[in-house]
Formats: structure tokens, sequence, C-alpha cells
């Protein structure tokens, strides 16, 4: 057994790692105590990387068209179509859409090979979806891409400002920092965000700002601090919408708290206007001075593990390299340290024009890597109609089937988390490394590598590189044109690392603890854009992530542990609109939008406002015949960022009728046909299908061959339905009512490959001795259930720290802590009426 440090797969935290490798494709993971991002915590998805380790669904070679392929024809195929395009079309037919999910070595070499030698600035990353508009804001105050905080002013913050951020969810290791501030030193936080979102419920305030009503509200903050005589600005005061009580604690909590963080996220980023609110947030602390010191500043909380490296090397579209533009000095010296002939003359397409390009014909060469924009991308209904039409489509990814691969022409098997080997920078500009656990599994290859095989077959030079560590050496060193324009970012320092360095280089930050310290900074004037009503779509649509998920689950839908916290996506709805629609709990509706509709499970829900729902982001094809969340939001974007608007779009909702409801367990992955409705998630044996559907059940579609045991309960309207191999091993079950109750699934779910069950036991989906019912599962990472936890608060336990201490929830990732807090209130206020 060997150990490993590396950086975790997912958000922008970057969480160091301690992974002790137990087998070939087999890996103990545990935070990495000595890091400075997490000091050994980590969330859910952190703590579970093991589970998504395994080859279930790689690309393990090349494919042209549908059939296997080497790399020298892949790569000669790749090369040719590329320089064909360049020939006949110009270097502006071909464009790369890169992730955050690639290290910066791989992204590095992508911006050099098409802004240097293809010679377009048309390579945009699916960062342009979450961090644009905090780019966008950064380089308008500060003259550079800077974040100018670290997580240290967290722990040094008298008060934190929560903006469009479900920490608790989302960045849950740096809730736990905050969480830890509070009781360390009574750090007041408030939370501005349109939902009661867990994070809200622990906030000593909740703002409940109106969708897009951030800049109001900033820019209100300014006048009453001008006012106060605490802050310098010209700003003129605008409708908030936020009742005065509330606004009156807010400001005047910032008024009495001048060591004050402000922490925002996707939700003021992913809106049309975006980029003011960023500058509205970063006006607020330059107008009063709060920044530059400890526990002062606008905190921008990435969302991936490298968007931040991604911008650094200028993997936007309207980024040259380095955090520089596309002056005449700028490109001189970049084309000098390239030694490119063809360097392109300006930006490059952002990310919604880009795929308007493709659909229109113009871009007629991409390759997509890392990503899944069939998904990811809003109005993913026109950008799969874009990939379809695509002369040229070159997807390099892990897996071999996802909602965009569906359309390459030609896929390229790349290394995954676990195999990869090079750097990412977090949120605070810290860089860390990402080692390799494992060897590479089949065929695939390092993206960096693939890119610089394709560069040399095009004949250009410079892309030789040996290893991770000669490219990161190159970007290093390239950091000096970076310096010489006036920018912050230097990593000059590292550019003559050895392999042998680089190998076990430690954790550091660039730019120090408070970057922008006696640099020129500026306020930036903001408008207040409300986005217009549309009586057919009388609701405001917000999207966005679950706890335990991530992206478009290609990784932790993999996960049975991750799958247990939102098993189906579902529509949050308030109980006045949902009454209003005839929506129902648990029952099946459509969200409509001009852009598109999708079927979701209802859940009502008081903490969503009233005329406003919220769906996931992350279901694909691949996992349900619905919950598509980004077929919903339109293509309009902020008009400085190209950043899309994810988070307000009108809509509306409807009831959606079945006959029958049932749920199915497999050992394997189908895709269901001629249903209503299906959904599917993990579950350690196999998968778990949701399902609901009209007129007869097609149980012989939907089951695996074998001896099949069958129970009927013709008043309910039920089916109970069992598949046993030749050996008595439970291989499938079908389980189907049309008025009755379904059984619970937990136990049944771990028949899914075993012996010994009897067949009644099977068939009502419960043991002749029923063991205690945990009910649904509060804490993944300790598997503890609401039951568990409701039985320890009867018992006495009356505070988050006892319950942790009785049964170990929310003591890992601590992401569970704000539904253990509503239980004990919720209990209190029990007894309290009962007492009554």
């Amino acid at each position: 057994m060997s150990q490993v440090r590396t950086t975790c797969a997912y958000c922008g935290v970057g969480c160091g790692i301690s992974a002790e490798i137990v087998g070939e494709r087999s890996v103990n993971i545990k935070g990495d105590k000595d890091h400075p991002a997490n000091f050994g915590k980590l969330c859910s998805k952190g703590t579970h990387l093991g589970e998504t380790v395994g080859l279930e669904g790689r690309l393990l070679y090349p494919i042209v068209g549908n059939r296997r392929a080497g790399w020298d024809e892949a790569l000669d195929l790749v090369a040719g179509k590329m320089r064909e395009c360049i020939a006949e079309h110009g270097p502006d037919s071909v464009a790369f859409y890169v992730s955050g999910q690639l290290l910066t070595e791989d992204y590095y070499v992508a911006n050099k090979l098409m802004k240097g030698f293809v010679g377009s600035g048309n390579i945009d990353t699916n960062s342009r979806l979450c961090m644009a508009s905090a780019v966008a804001a950064h380089n308008r105050a500060f003259g550079e891409d800077v974040v100018p905080v670290t997580y240290d002013d967290l722990d040094a913050a008298d008060l934190i400002l929560l903006v469009g951020s479900n920490t608790a969810w989302c960045h849950p290791v740096i809730w736990q920092r905050i969480e830890a501030a509070r009781d360390r030193r009574g750090t007041k936080i408030v939370v501005i965000d349109p939902r009661r979102t867990e994070t809200a419920e622990q906030a000593d305030l909740h703002v409940p700002v109106l969708p897009d009503g951030d800049v109001a509200l900033f820019n209100a903050l300014g006048v009453e601090m001008a006012r106060r005589g605490l802050a310098e600005c010209e700003l003129t005061d605008a409708d908030h919408g936020i009742d005065a009580d509330t606004f009156s604690q807010l400001a005047d909590l910032v008024a009495s708290h001048p060591k004050m963080v402000t922490v925002f996220s996707m939700g003021a980023n992913q809106s049309v206007a975006g980029t003011d609110k960023g500058n509205a947030i970063i006006n607020l602390h330059l107008a009063t001075g709060r920044i530059n010191a400890p526990g002062m500043g606008p905190f921008s909380m990435t969302g991936q593990p490298n968007a931040m490296g991604g911008r650094e090397v200028g993997g936007l579209a309207n980024m040259l390299a380095c955090h520089l533009g596309f002056s005449d000095a700028e490109r001189a010296d970049v084309a000098a340290f390239w030694q490119a002939q063809r360097l392109c003359e300006g930006p490059g397409l952002k990310a919604v024009d880009l795929f308007r390009a493709v659909h229109d014909g113009r871009v007629k060469f991409l390759w997509v890597m890392a990503t899944n924009p069939a998904v990811s991308m809003p109005d993913a209904g026109f950008v799969r109609q874009a990939l379809a039409r695509c002369e040229t489509l070159v997807v390099s990814d892990v897996l071999a089937h996802t909602d965009t691969a569906a359309f390459a022409h030609i896929r390229l098997p790349a290394l995954a988390w676990g195999e990869k080997d090079g750097t990412v920078t977090n949120s605070e500009r810290r860089i860390s490394r990402q080692r390799a656990l494992f060897a590479a599994p089949g065929e695939a290859r390092a993206d960096w590598a693939i890119m610089a095989d394709v560069a040399q077959q095009m004949g250009f030079a410079g892309f030789g590189w040996a290893s991770a560590a000669a490219v990161f050496r190159e970007y290093a060193a390239m950091t000096a044109l970076s310096v010489k324009h006036g920018k912050v970012l230097d990593l000059t320092g590292k550019a003559g690392v050895s392999d042998a360095e680089y190998a076990v280089m430690e954790p550091f930050l660039w730019g120090g603890h408070h970057p922008m310290a006696g640099r020129k900074m500026q306020q930036v004037p903001v408008d207040v854009r409300r986005r217009p009503g549309d009586p057919d779509f009388p609701l405001r649509l917000n999207t966005g992530r679950y706890r335990d998920q991530w992206h478009t689950m290609t990784r932790t839908g993999l996960s049975p542990t991750l799958s247990q916290h939102r098993r189906e996506p579902l529509l949050e709805v308030h109980p006045g609109d949902a009454a209003d629609s005839g929506l129902k709990e648990g029952a099946l509706a459509r969200v409509v939008t001009a852009s598109g509709a999708s079927l979701f499970r209802v859940h009502v829900s008081e903490a969503q406002s009233r005329g406003q729902v919220f769906v996931p982001m992350h279901w694909s094809d691949a996992m349900a015949s619905g919950g598509r969340g980004n077929l919903l939001p339109d293509q309009s974007v902020d008009p400085v960022s190209g950043q899309p608007g994810f988070k307000n779009n009108a809509c509306r909702i409807e009831p959606v009728e079945s006959d029958w409801r049932g749920f199915l367990l497999r050992s394997d992955a189908i895709v269901p046909q001629g249903l209503v409705w299906w959904s599917r998630s993990a579950v350690a044996p196999g998968w778990l299908y949701e399902m609901a559907g009209q007129g007869a059940v097609d149980a012989d579609a939907l089951l695996p061959t074998g001896e099949q045991v069958e129970a009927v309960d013709t008043a309910r309207g039920m089916r109970r339905l069992a598949v046993l191999d030749a050996e008595g091993m439970l291989k499938a079950a079908l389980f189907v009512t049309r008025k009755g109750q379904l059984p619970p699934r937990e136990w049944i779910s771990g028949q899914l490959g075993a012996r010994g069950a009897a067949l009644p036991e099977l068939l009502a989906a419960r043991p002749s001795m029923p063991a205690p019912d945990r009910g649904p599962v509060v804490c993944v990472c300790h598997g503890i259930g609401e039951n568990q936890i409701a039985a320890l608060v009867a018992q006495g336990a009356d505070s988050v720290a006892e319950i942790g201490q009785a049964c170990g929830a929310g003591t890992n990732c601590g992401s569970c802590r704000p539904v253990l807090a509503r239980m004990l209130r919720n209990w209190t206020d029990t007894c309290r009426e009962a007492a009554e």
C-alpha cells in the first residue's frame, strides 16, 4: 500500500487529499492535514472519490466514427481535418471548448496551440459558465483578474456576507471554516439569496433579494454607508425590493463590523448583470476601505478545481495569455516568447457565441475537452443542434458515452482524476499538485500530450515537451511577461524547478495574502437591470447544484453513497404556486420556458419564494428521461463577460399525469423506452430506476431474462416481480402501483446481486424480521438517517455537536449540519406547542 498526496477533483476550494492505494483500482481517501486549503477536512464528494475511480463506462482507446482506431490514425485525422479547415476557411473556422477540469498544463498547451499557432482566439471554457463575470469585475476594478483575499481572511472576519452562495452545500469545507470563525470569534453571517437555502437557515440574517436584485441592494448599502459617514462613493439609491426592517438589520451589521468579507459565487455570476453585481460588491469594499487588510475584501469563490488555472494561462477567449490582453505590445511579447508566426489578432468567440457559430457553420472544426456542453450549456437543445451540424467534432473525454460524445466524429481517451499529473489553482490563488494514483488505463493519455502530438503533426515547433513538469516550467517562465506589463501574476520563481522538485512541490500561494495592496483600484459605475416579465411565463426559474452531485454527474453519478441525497431531479416550488398550478408533492411536473421544456419530480417547499422555482443542473440523457435543467435557460448573456444568465429565466409549470408509478432494480444500466418518466441512480450492486407511465406496464421490456416470480394485488393495481438466476441470486426487481404505496427501496436494493432472502421477503421488499428504519439519509458521510437523528433528539441531544458525538452525523464534511439544526428547531417547536 502506498500513500499519495494529491488534490480533490471537485470544487474550487482545492482541498488536499491523502490517498492510500489499496488495490489495482482501489483507494482509501482522507483529507490531507498538512494542506493549507482544508487542513484534513473534506466534503461528501471528496470523501467518496474512491467510489468513482473504477473503469465502468471508460473510453479506453480512440474511436473514429463507431469503430476502434489506433492513436496514429486518430491523431493524423485530427491534424489533417484541422489543417484542411484552416486552409479552406481560415483559422477562425476552428475552435476549442475546454474545461476547468483540465490541469493547468493541459490548459497552457491548448491556449498556446490555438492562439499562437492555429491563429485564432477561439478557445473558450466551461468556466465561462461560472466565473467569467467575476473575472470581468476584477479586471474592471483592479486592472487584472486577481482575487484580493485568501481563506485566512475568513478566519479574521467579524462579518461574512454570502451572496448567491449556498456555501454549506457547494463549498462545505469553506462553510466549516466560516462556522469555526463564528464559534471562535462571534463572526456574524449574512446570506443574500432569493432562496432560503440550508446555508440561509444557519445565518444570523437572511436577505431574500429579488432575482438580479443584487446591484440595487449593494448600491443602496453604499448610499446608506455614505449617509452614516462610513463610505466615499457617488451612487444612486435604487429600489432594492427588501423590506425596511431586513435592510436596516443588514445596514447595521455592515456599519458595525469593518472587518467584512463578501463571498460571491454562482448566484451572482450566472446573470445577465453578473459583472455589475461583482463590481457593486467590490465598490462597497472600496468605498468603505474594507480591502487589503486581514478579514476584509470581496471574495469570488470559484466553482471548478482549476478554473483559476485556466484563467491564469489565458484559457478564456477574451484573454491572450498569463493575464495579458491584445495590445500591440502584449501581442509582440507573446509572439516572441512562443516564436509564433500566426498569433491571433484579438479575442475569440465566447461560449454562447461559439456554439452559435458552430450552429450557423462559421466554426467547422470543434474540439471539446473534458466537458459536456450538450448538457451544461444554456438552451442545450440549440447546442445539440449545433453539435449535430458540426463538420468535424472531436471529443477528448474519460467516458465513452456522454450526451456530447454521441455527436462526435472522433473520440480520444483522456486521463481521469487519479491518473493525471499536473497542477491546479484554487479560489485563493494557491497552486497545488494533482498526482497520479494509478497507471493510465487502456490507451488513455494526458490531454496536454494529445494536443502536443497534434501540434507536431501539423508541423508546429515548440510542442516537444517530455513531461508535465516541462510544460509547467514554460508556463512559469512566461509569467515574466505578466510582470513586465505590470501584472501581479508571477511564477518566475518556479520556472527552474527540476522534474524531481516538481514531483514533490508543495502547495504555494502566488501574489501574497493581499496582492492589491499598494496597487491602483477603482470603483466602477454599475447599472440596475431587470429581466422583463412575460405573461405566458409568469414564474422566475433558478437553477443550481445539489450538495452531493457535480456538473453532469459523469463521475458523482457512479457513487452509490452520493446518490442517496437526491435520487431524482426535483422542481422546488412554493406551496402557493404549487396550488395555483395544480401540483402535488411527489407528483410530476413540466417546466416550460421559451427555450424548452423538461419534466421533474415536485417538491413543495416554503424555502422557495412565491413566484420563483428551482431545478438542478446535473441530469443528462444518460441518467433520466427529464430533469434537463439547462434546456430551459435562454441564450441571454452578461454584456461585458459573456456569461449566460442561468439564474433568472421566465417559466411556467404544469402537472404531468401518469397511470402508474414504480421502481426497478437492475445490475446493469438500461434506457427504458415509452415511459412518461424514468430516472436512475446508483446503488451498491447496480441501479435504481424510478418510473412512471401510461397504459399497460411492459415488464418484459424492463426485466432481464431469468426465473420470474410475481405477486399481484388487483385491488391496488400492484405488481411485484423478481428475477432470479439459476442459483437464486436476485438479478432484478420491479414494483409497480396504480393507486397504492410503493415499498421503501433501501432493503430490497441491498438484495440485488445477493442470495439468501426468501421469495416472500423479496416480493414484500422487506425482511421477515425488519431492522430499525433509519429513514431518509441525512449524513451520507456516516450513513445516518433522519429517524436515527430524531431518536437521539428525543433522548435529549440538544445541539448539533451532541448529535455528532452520539452518531458522527455532521462531523466530516459538515454539509448536513443545517439539516441537523433544523430538526432540533422543529423538535423544540413541537415540544413548546405541546407544553402550551
